[in-house]
């Protein structure tokens, strides 16, 4: 008869914390480092207590670090809310939603901003960043092939609308838009600027 594995609660629950702990010290890193080349699996580990080893048992590498932390700054900046955008009925509200939620997100935190400058100094880092980004433009190009459904748009205009869309959605965008205006104006200006570029694309077919 094979031999069931042990599992304890109580390891399984202090692993939890010690991989939280060690997100944490990742996080607080990347808004403090001016340096963003040398965030390191050392460094992390120095931060949260614990040794290197014990950060690449956890994650693997430091992308696998970068991954953990990106997850858990995209959980704590409402970015969960995006199935509920997806699952609306009007592809036209959900795309709204989609705008909304990704500037609530690109406002939360301003060391965001820092964070996305980096990625031209670091390529490991801009290749995850890119990566995010592209999840983005996935979700928008599924809410523009729902609106166009039915009517008489091409295949280019529809990788048009989602090019005009997903750059007005990013954090450069926001970045700019939001010097003098409040966030809720920025999301508002943005909402508008997809919707006439959403038009331009349809009325170009």
């Amino acid at each position: 008869m094979p031999t069931r594995p042990y599992v304890s609660p109580i390891r399984d629950t202090a692993a939890a914390e010690k991989r939280a702990r060690v997100v944490d010290a990742a996080s607080r890193l990347l808004r403090e480092q001016a340096d963003v080349a040398s965030f390191s699996l050392d460094a992390v580990g120095k931060a949260a207590g614990v040794t290197r080893l014990t950060v690449y048992n956890q994650f693997g590498s430091r992308r696998g670090l970068l991954e953990a932390v990106f997850d858990e700054r995209a959980r704590q900046g409402g970015l969960g809310r995006i199935a509920e955008a997806m699952a609306m009925e009007d592809p036209r509200e959900g795309l709204d939603h989609l705008i909304e939620i990704f500037c609530d997100f690109w406002g939360s935190d301003p060391a965001l901003g820092r964070l996305h400058a980096a990625t031209a100094l670091d390529p490991e880092f801009a290749t995850a960043v890119a990566e995010r980004n592209e999840r983005r433009r996935k979700l928008i190009g599924i809410l523009v092939e729902r609106l166009s459904r039915g009517g008489k748009q091409d295949a280019g205009n529809r990788q048009d609308a989602v090019d005009l869309v997903f750059a007005l959605t990013s954090h450069a965008m926001f970045d700019m838009l939001r010097v003098g205006r409040s966030g809720e104006a920025v999301c508002t200006l943005v909402k508008s600027a997809c919707a006439a570029a959403l038009k331009e694309s349809s009325d170009g077919c």
